[in-house]
């Protein structure tokens, strides 16, 4: 049995493996970038270490440092969550040589469902439908608009080595091939080091879902149903659920079979789910059409779902598997009781184009209810990072029915009060209350579509006269005394938020100019890439440049026609709130 382990990740992931690790007395040791010091992770741990400064490249990406890290303290295992290196083959091999168990599939499994491509071939072998597409040997730009051409418009352009969403891009005019190619390459290459593409034919409207699966060291393979995650922005996973309102008992039971044989196809071990989007348009009922998507060879976000309607903890299972135990349960021991959905609170604006927030927490209350679970990595008086994924918490209810899961999630998300920054919390809840999400039709593409519209919806109840203002000014300088009164639902909120935010907070219409003669930057970020340079003519709606933050890329448009006059910043610069990037001729 794994008798001290370390924990390579941090944030709401981090503090879940603990707390495994507490039921199982195994130690826990949490590692900590300068910006985590005083984070609840790091706090939380038996141990925890420094490793770096606060970029992730330098402390929570960096391989050599996590290994001497376990070797310091003496760890016999390493957890990676999810993010950071919890894919990667290199990492987990790296485990293994040092002498450490890595929790998680073998090396060669990771590198080979890591692969999209390699994973494609092998589904195919097994049986296992994929999305129709190609993998182009020629790589370059052209090879890969040839590759388009031949599998027709609309398609994906994805990175092989992808993930959320990150080097993906969708193609629907051949005018935006060549800008769409470049793009997810460059964000592919920032995201995994590796810029391989391949096209797949973009399915209309799908749904979502996905399929856990288990496996251990004795040839057992396992899998706890499906999950529901059609709800997302730009391939982000917003709100997850399970049992999928879409799913008849006879395509439940062809999808897990799928997933089943796919995990056996690659002899997996531990945890790991297998995606696959369903055509709605072929027909509905037991015999709709569904494609493997990929394969998620690690822990998913969205685990507490399956474990409230199984009764199950998958992360006490991860440790068991890995110390070479059997699997705790069998196929006929597991069974679905009630309906579980989860919601993914983020420090983002929605009325701004859901830009990534940054801030001191000035009040962070959780509800407390029953059939509520919270899943949280931060607390009140702590500060959400620009370095890192703007995850801030999950809420997760559980209840007989999926309606009455559906109200007790609403009912939680109201009673949940954060000032400092702003967050999705009450774009969340209005999207629980549509009608699309509550007959269960929302695709994959809604919130792209409806988004805006639901956001603009919040926005247009911030309209507050200036007493209002100053009374929750007031309040946020004594939480305390705001605690029992702090709605945000209530109109006021958003002052509170607006006024007491972080200098990180993006201003409204944020990746526009502040003024007529220069653009600046929304937040603090890092500059990727810049288009233009002085004397340039540009269009309005044009990218002017690309910044980097919190794991997203901003692309920063012109606000008009104009000619650039200087550019005030240089690729790979750390910029701060508000700083000039391009002045305008």
């Amino acid at each position: 049995m794994i008798k001290r382990l370390l924990i390579a990740n941090r944030g709401e992931i981090a503090i879940r493996i603990i707390r495994a690790c507490r039921e199982l007395r195994i130690e826990s040791v949490a590692v900590y970038s300068d910006a985590d010091e005083r984070a609840p992770h790091a706090l939380a741990a038996d141990r925890a270490l420094p490793i770096g400064p606060a970029p992730a490249i330098q402390s929570y990406l960096s391989m050599p440092t996590i290994v001497e890290a376990a070797r310091q303290s003496q760890a016999d295992a390493v957890h990676p969550g999810y993010g950071f290196l919890s894919e990667n083959a290199t990492f987990a091999q790296a485990c293994v040589d040092a002498g450490l168990t890595f929790v998680g599939p073998p090396p060669d499994v990771i590198a080979r469902m890591g692969s999209k491509i390699e994973a494609r071939r092998l589904m195919q072998q097994a049986g296992v439908p994929v999305v129709p597409g190609e993998t182009p040997d020629d790589q370059s730009d052209e090879g890969i608009k040839h590759a388009i051409d031949r599998v027709g418009l609309p398609v994906l352009v994805k990175a092989s080595a992808g993930g959320g969403g990150k080097g993906m891009r969708h193609v629907r005019d051949a005018r935006e091939i060549v800008e769409a190619i470049q793009a997810a390459r460059r964000e592919a290459t920032a995201a995994f080091g590796d810029g391989t593409l391949y096209v797949e034919r973009l399915v209309e409207r799908p749904h979502h879902v996905e399929v856990q699966v288990f496996g251990d060291h004795h040839g057992h393979v396992v899998h706890l149903f499906e999950r529901e995650c059609s709800v997302q922005r730009r391939h982000q996973k917003v709100i997850e659920e399970s049992p999928s309102p879409v799913l008849t008992s006879g395509l439940r039971a062809r999808m897990t079979e799928a997933a089943v044989t796919a995990a056996r196809a690659v002899t997996y071990r531990n945890a790991g789910t297998i995606e696959f989007l369903i055509d709605v348009r072929s027909g509905g009922g037991d015999h709709a059409a569904f494609y493997f998507l990929e394969m998620n060879t690690r822990l998913q976000v969205e685990h507490p779902v399956t474990e409230q309607v199984t009764g199950l903890d998958l992360v006490r299972a991860q440790l068991l598997v890995a110390s070479g135990e059997p699997l705790p349960w069998t196929q006929d021991t597991i069974d679905q009781r009630g309906h579980a959905i989860e919601a993914r609170v983020y420090a983002e604006d929605p009325a701004s184009g859901f830009l990534p927030q940054a801030g001191l927490l000035l009040l962070y209350r959780e509800p407390h209810w029953p059939g509520i679970r919270v899943d949280s990595g931060v607390a009140e008086g702590g500060e959400v990072s620009i370095y890192y994924d703007p995850l801030m918490a999950k809420v997760i209810a559980i209840a007989e029915t999926r309606e009455l899961a559906t109200a007790r999630l609403i009912a939680a998300l109201r009673d949940f009060r954060i000032a400092g920054v702003r967050t999705n919390v009450p774009f969340v809840a209005r999207v629980l209350a549509t009608q699309a999400f509550r007959d269960g039709s929302i695709d994959t593409a809604y919130l792209d579509r409806e988004g805006e519209a639901i956001a603009a919806t919040i926005d247009d109840q911030s309209a507050i006269d200036n007493q209002s203002a100053i009374h929750n000014q007031s309040a946020i300088r004594n939480p305390q005394s705001a605690m029992s009164t702090f709605d945000p639902w209530d109109p006021s909120a958003r002052t509170v938020r607006r006024e007491v935010s972080h200098a990180g907070s993006p201003p409204r219409r944020a990746t526009r100019a502040s003024s007529g003669d220069t653009l600046v930057a929304p937040m603090p970020a890092t500059v990727l890439k810049i288009h233009v340079k002085g004397g340039d003519a540009v269009k309005k709606g044009d990218t002017v440049l690309v910044l980097e933050a919190m794991k997203m890329e901003l692309p920063i448009r012109a606000p008009a026609d104009a000619t650039i006059g200087a550019v005030c910043c240089r690729e790979g610069e750390l910029v701060p709130a508000d700083a000039t990037l391009v002045e305008f001729a």
